[in-house]
C-alpha cells in the first residue's frame, strides 16, 4: 500500500526538484550577470561576451528558468548538463581529480541532476503541459511495442508491486 502512494507523488516530486534545481540555476546565472544575489565569482558581474563564463551565465539564467517553468525541459536540461560538464572538465579538474579538491561539487551536481531531467522529462507541474505537449512522450521516442506509463515511461518503477 505505501508503495503505491509513494509510485502517485512521484511526477509530483520530479516537479518540485525541477523547479528547485532549474531556480537555483537560474540564480547562478542572474549573479554573474547582474551582480544579484552577490554577484559573480569574483562579486561583480561578468563582462559582456567574455568566453566562457559570459555565455555559462547566459546558459545557467536561460536554462535554469526554463528548465524550472518546464518549458522545453529535456532540451534546456541537455544544454545545461553539457555546459556543466565542460565546466567541471576545463574550469574545476585542472585544479585536482576529485570535486572536493577542486571546487567543482556545483558543476557535477548540477550536471548530474540536469541530466537526470533529460531521462526523466518534466513531472507534474510543467507549463509545457499548457501547450498540449504531454510530460511523458519523449517526442515518439519510445521502445516498439511499449506504452507510456507516466513520467517514467520506459522504465517501471517497482516492477515486483502490485496495484
Amino acid at each position: 500500500m505505501p508503495e503505491r502512494v509513494l509510485d502517485r507523488a512521484v511526477p509530483f516530486v520530479l516537479g518540485l526538484f525541477r523547479i528547485v534545481v532549474g531556480l537555483l540555476f537560474a540564480a547562478h546565472g542572474a549573479a554573474a550577470l547582474f551582480g544579484v544575489f552577490g554577484g559573480g565569482p569574483e562579486g561583480g558581474t561578468v563582462a559582456v561576451g567574455v568566453w566562457p563564463s559570459w555565455y555559462a551565465a547566459v546558459i545557467q539564467l536561460g536554462c535554469g528558468l526554463l528548465v524550472a517553468f518546464g518549458l522545453g525541459t529535456r532540451i534546456a536540461a541537455l544544454l545545461a548538463s553539457g555546459s556543466m560538464a565542460y565546466a567541471y572538465f576545463v574550469v574545476h579538474q585542472p585544479d585536482g581529480l576529485l570535486p572536493l579538491q577542486n571546487h567543482g561539487e556545483p558543476a557535477a551536481m548540477f550536471c548530474w541532476a540536469f541530466l537526470l531531467l533529460v531521462f526523466t522529462g518534466p513531472g507534474a507541474l510543467a507549463l509545457d503541459a499548457l501547450f498540449g505537449k504531454r510530460s511523458d512522450d519523449a517526442g515518439g521516442a519510445r521502445p516498439l511495442g511499449s506504452e507510456a506509463r507516466g513520467v517514467l515511461s520506459p522504465v517501471q518503477v517497482n516492477p515486483g508491486a502490485r496495484d
